[in-house]
């Protein structure tokens, strides 16, 4: 860790590549590079680790790849200090299978209601600007980059009209190619916070009072709905040039469809665009 200008903050340094655990559940299939898991059966059985213990502000994130209709619930996310290699047998369900051997802190993924208040608060504050306005998430005294923790989807011929989503450029959390990932931060009484981050958004602390003193591993069900998720390889530190230039052009240009008359080449359009 390194302390960056603003006093109390700071950005994660290692890039380490990050996968899942060769254990898993009996329904999952993971690729040969070990970043992609696909339920090919069932609605459960999903439960998918990451291969090591996370750091302290490491973010473990996932994209959905693909979903599967007919089925009631969504992924779920959290963390375990179990070892899956303690593991007698990978649990059927996250929720609450797993939460129910102990040592486990889970997080249902739902279309709305995933913001956790802050002590005291009934309800978490949002970005004024929205959350375009600044180049990093912030959880505490960590900062990392927002370049690959918000993805989108692409626009379609009436997207601007038929969906109010469209002029923030926001994914519902469940939605096809939306990015979640879960982290912990340590506090000072020796114990961690969990948080579930939802494109780009902190959800706040889901979890509290975990300790501290044992490895803890991220834990992505991929249950019901969720067919398929990919974890995403995130570059920590400053947010490049390119980034920078496309969250001004975001700000000023609403909706995204008005980006294609800007005069740009056609690549940085779709830069712009996420696509």
């Amino acid at each position: 860790m390194s302390s960056e200008p603003c006093a109390g903050d700071m950005a994660v340094q290692w890039q380490p590549f990050t996968c899942f655990h060769p254990i898993h559940g009996t329904n999952i299939r993971i690729d040969p590079t070990g970043t992609q898991a696909t339920r090919v059966e069932s609605f459960a059985n999903g439960i998918c680790f990451s291969r090591d213990p996370l750091e302290p502000g490491q973010l473990f994130l996932v994209e959905i790849e693909e979903k599967e209709w007919g089925w009631c619930g969504h992924l779920r996310v959290g963390l375990t200090a179990r070892n899956p290699c303690s593991l007698d047998v990978v649990p059927e369900y996250s929720l609450p299978d797993l939460v129910n051997l102990g040592d486990s802190w889970i997080f249902a993924i739902t279309r709305n209601h995933n913001r956790v208040a802050n002590e005291g608060e009934e309800n978490s504050p949002s970005s004024e600007n929205g959350l375009l306005s600044d180049p990093y998430l912030k959880v505490g005294k960590y900062k990392i980059s927002r370049d690959k923790l918000v993805a989108r989807s692409k626009p379609g011929r009436f997207s601007h009209i038929l969906d109010e989503l469209y002029k923030t450029n926001v994914l519902p959390p469940i939605a096809r190619r939306s990015r979640i990932g879960v982290l912990y931060e340590p506090q000072s009484d020796g114990t961690c916070h969990m948080h579930i981050i939802i494109n780009g958004e902190d959800m706040g602390a889901s979890a509290r009072g975990i300790p501290a003193s044992q490895p803890l591993y991220a834990v992505i069900d991929v249950f019901a709905s969720t067919k398929s998720v990919r974890v995403i390889q995130l570059e920590y530190g400053f947010p490049s040039l390119q980034t920078l230039c496309r969250l001004v052009i975001q700000k000023h240009i609403i909706p995204r469809l008005d980006i294609d008359q800007l005069d740009l080449p056609q690549l940085l359009k779709n830069f712009c665009k996420f696509e």
